[in-house]
């Protein structure tokens, strides 16, 4: 299906690996102009043909002078993907509530939830030109908060309802807000040696190979597989498109069938 997309403009946010440079890919491929934000370019990234820019989304002034950099890239804004996340970290996020830290919830909160907030605010004057679209990426824990660590998983959660907030005040305006909430996704989250899946399989006395192959069932998912990122970035350049010119705060769950309520 073409997506009528060929010849606009994006940001996407936490871009250099796993399911941020799936979006760049996917976006790139369908016509779009994308300028590709992560704190380091990766060789793959480069590969995209995207603008690279670096940028510490973390802080009170990094996602604004991002933004400003990709509006003299690229003139004007069709959309802006908030994916940039973290608190996958093995360190301090397996027992629990107890052992997290002032240091874990600000930060978790300021690159899971305020990235978004600050991206969005320098980008809604352009996009309120164009009539764009802001896609946050959020999590199924925001759904199942015992999934995740728990600074994490509720940073996510008010990702979400900041989603449906932007979508009510400025679809009026011509500007859709989507949400997309994903399972386990095949990344670094789970994959690297150091993220939050070697930390459980450690927790839990299993090798991480193990822990991932039994992850899908763990988890409820009835597909029996762990997510490819590709998968969610179809998502996104449907929802970006022409296409789903009627969907707006909408958040579109990916997680194989594990939440099971209505």
């Amino acid at each position: 299906m073409d997506m009528r997309l060929d010849g606009t403009t994006a940001v996407v946010t936490g871009a250099s690996r796993g399911l941020g440079l799936a979006v760049v890919r996917a976006l790139a491929a369908e016509g779009v102009r994308v300028v590709a934000a992560a704190r380091t370019v990766s060789p793959e990234l480069k590969e995209t043909g995207a603008i690279a820019l670096t940028a510490d989304l973390s802080t009170p002034d990094g996602p604004g002078a991002m933004i400003e950099r990709a509006l003299a890239e690229l003139g004007e804004l069709d959309l802006l993907v908030n994916n940039v996340g973290g608190g996958d970290g093995g360190e301090g996020r397996i027992g629990g509530f107890l052992t997290s830290t002032d240091e874990h919830w600000r930060r978790d909160h300021d690159l899971n939830l305020l990235s978004a907030v600050r991206a969005t605010r320098a980008a809604l004057p352009s996009l309120l030109r164009r009539r764009g679209n802001v896609i946050n990426i959020s999590s199924n824990s925001a759904r199942l908060p015992h999934a995740g660590p728990i600074t994490y998983s509720t940073a996510k959660a008010a990702l979400t309802a900041f989603g449906k907030a932007l979508a009510e005040e400025f679809g009026p305006q011509g500007v859709r807000v989507n949400t997309i909430s994903p399972g386990a996704i095949r990344t670094s989250l789970w994959e690297s040696p150091d993220g939050y899946g070697a930390a459980l399989a450690a927790a839990l006395g299993v090798d991480q190979q193990q822990l991932l192959a039994g992850l899908p069932a763990g988890t409820g998912m009835t597909t029996g597989r762990l997510i490819e990122p590709d998968e969610v970035a179809a998502l996104v350049t449907w929802l970006a498109s022409p296409h789903a010119a009627s969907v707006s705060g909408a958040d579109y769950v990916i997680d194989g069938g594990a939440i099971k309520t209505v």
